[in-house]
């Protein structure tokens, strides 16, 4: 079976004919169709509960949200008594065509391979494309980007609103983000869980704010410290001391470099650089990286300094990576495993 999650929040003007456009879509599939109320005001709820209760079919689930708590809330809600194999979750916007995410869904059945399946905005030879925000699309761009390169991904829509993800990857990882953070809180946790995202191009019919657009700049603020947490601070114990311990002494190595604001920006450099070391490094293999940079500072003084930490700091890495892939090889310690 399939479950198709729909949260929804004052859509009066598009819901009936989103439904009918969803129901068409998939009329020859078995389907499980579970709207969530995320506080509507507008009359969409009755809208949407009148329609389901005509239903004969049992395929319909509804859930009422009696106050407006989020799209990650509501889609957390309908997660919870979803029973498919396969889950899309779906705007009720109409910003996204209902047939594009049938297409990702034949995809994702006829491939095994396949446990995540994202929509994307940006790609899709054919698709039709309307939008009235340049800033949102900018901002949408700049956030993917800054989550590629923390979490070492390629994904081209950070915050595409279709996705389609298998339950055993839902199973795995524990969703928190009740807004619309919950396109970063669910991609960062299926990255750190070590799953392939795939992507498929959809077509996107943007509206505007007086159609009903929800999406403001605070929500764009609001989506830098949520990669930011989810990058370093939803980590274990032992990530969260490494990262304080990398950070702080290649901020201090950065200290070393550069003059008046240019010592700025190279301490922040170095310091964000600490943060990614303590991502991949426990206490005990981050120290090595440590020692290695203090010793291509005895090396050589000036400017040449640079060159000879840079060097030493490579070899650190280096150094690092085997004596930690050793150590977790052949070791189980609990204690151990912490530190290294």
């Amino acid at each position: 079976m399939l479950s198709i999650v729909i949260p929804f929040y004052n859509e009066k003007l598009f819901i009936n004919k989103f439904i009918e456009r969803l129901e068409k879509s998939f009329k020859n599939y078995e389907v499980e169709y579970i709207f969530v109320n995320d506080g509507s005001t507008d009359g969409s709820n009755d809208i949407v509960y009148n329609y389901i209760n005509k239903k004969t079919s049992n395929n319909f689930q509804y859930i009422d949200i009696k106050r407006n708590m989020g799209k990650g809330y509501a889609l957390r809600q309908g997660i919870k008594i979803a029973k498919g194999e396969y889950i899309i979750f779906q705007d009720a916007d109409l910003e996204l065509n209902t047939d594009d995410s049938l297409e990702m869904y034949k995809i994702i059945f006829n491939d095994k391979e396949i446990k995540v399946l994202f929509g994307t905005r940006y790609g899709g030879t054919g698709k039709l494309k309307k939008n009235y925000n340049l800033i949102n699309e900018f901002v949408s761009k700049i956030n993917t980007l800054i989550f590629n390169l923390l979490f070492w991904q390629s994904i081209s829509d950070l915050h595409c609103g279709t996705k389609i993800v298998h339950r055993e990857v839902l199973d795995k990882i524990d969703l928190k983000i009740n807004d619309f953070g919950f396109e970063i809180d669910i991609a960062s946790q299926i990255a750190k869980n070590k799953y392939q995202i795939y992507e498929y191009g959809i077509s996107y019919i943007a509206r505007t704010k007086k159609e009903g657009k929800k999406i403001t700049w605070v929500d764009g603020i609001k989506s830098y410290f949520y990669i930011f947490k989810s990058r370093f601070i939803d980590n274990s114990y032992s990530t969260i001391l490494s990262i304080f311990f990398s950070s702080l002494y290649m901020a201090f190595i950065g200290s070393y470099f550069g003059l008046g604001t240019g010592k700025t920006l190279v301490v922040f450099f170095f310091l964000i650089i600490g943060c990614i070391i303590g991502l991949n490094f426990k206490f005990t293999t981050s120290s090595i990286i440590f020692l290695f940079c203090y010793l291509g500072s005895l090396f050589s003084s000036g400017n040449g300094k640079i060159y000879t930490v840079l060097s030493f700091f490579i070899i650190g890495l280096f150094i690092a990576k085997k004596i930690s892939l050793y150590l977790n090889k052949i070791t189980k310690n609990r204690f151990v495993k912490f530190f290294v």
